[in-house]
């Protein structure tokens, strides 16, 4: 075995969803210098084609391509481009995610509750799906789903939320044991708090979040770099090995 080639990924096609921004961004990038032809994906166009031309300027191969990855018709058509641009996927990467309504379960607004279902869940589920048939038919691939310590033990008001990083943990649990036939390998990790711009309700205030690190063994909030590490360990061939598993990556916060 070549252990120099573990994390290389020169040649493979990597696709991203909510890379534009936050944790997605920098996995992306990641993907890119590690030698992958990275696809740049999230709802907005511009912020996509923003970060694939960031990459593209620092020697990496990237494209943009929006997509709303609740809607069947925007799934289909980002699997039909990746097709006709590439012909293969070798790594997909659920990383969209939002988390509308801060509250008591039981006063979570239907609209709110569907927004978190389609963007959390549902849009994982179909990605997931559809890049299954593609990989099945190359001979295998990886897919890494971004869930969350709330899908392991439920956010405080964050109910809706952590109900979808659940399911999206045994998502991942269900896809790895059907596939792993087909050579196709399906993990999840689980961040714990991460300063982005979806965390900014727990991270803006300096007291506010101390009362939360002090809980943590490693006495700080996470930054998108901090996740890059698990997803490029489970997508490459270093996890040969490694399907159907969360990795924890919250600073210690449910130790």
């Amino acid at each position: 075995m070549d252990y120099t080639k573990l994390m290389d990924f020169t040649d493979k096609v990597v696709f991203v969803s909510g890379s534009s921004r936050g944790i997605g961004e920098a996995i992306v990038r990641a993907f890119a210098a590690n030698g992958a032809s990275v696809i740049v994906s999230s709802r907005d166009q511009a912020a996509c084609e923003k970060v694939a031309e960031s990459i593209r300027e620092n020697g990496g191969k990237a494209q943009a391509k929006a997509a709303h990855a609740g809607r069947m018709e925007d799934v289909e058509s980002v699997f039909e481009w990746i097709q006709s641009e590439y012909g293969r996927l070798d790594v997909l990467v659920n990383c969209g995610g939002t988390n509308p309504f801060y509250g008591l379960i039981g006063d979570t607004p239907e609209a709110a509750f569907d927004k978190t279902i389609d963007v959390n869940l549902k849009g994982p589920f179909y990605l997931s799906s559809r890049a299954v048939k593609m990989m099945q038919k190359q001979g295998g691939g990886a897919i890494v789903n971004v869930a969350s310590i709330n899908g392991i033990t439920p956010g405080h008001l964050q109910g809706i939320y952590s109900m979808t990083k659940s399911a999206m943990i045994n998502m991942t649990k269900a896809f790895a044991k059907e596939y792993g036939v087909d050579h196709i390998r399906v993990n999840a990790i689980c961040p714990g708090l991460i300063d982005t711009k979806m965390t900014a309700v727990f991270t803006a205030q300096e007291d506010q979040l101390k009362q939360y690190t002090d809980t943590f063994a490693i006495k700080r909030a996470g930054v998108p770099d901090d996740m890059v590490g698990g997803v490029l360990y489970l997508a490459s061939d270093a996890a040969a090995f490694t399907t159907g598993t969360t990795l924890v990556m919250d600073g210690g916060h449910l130790a």
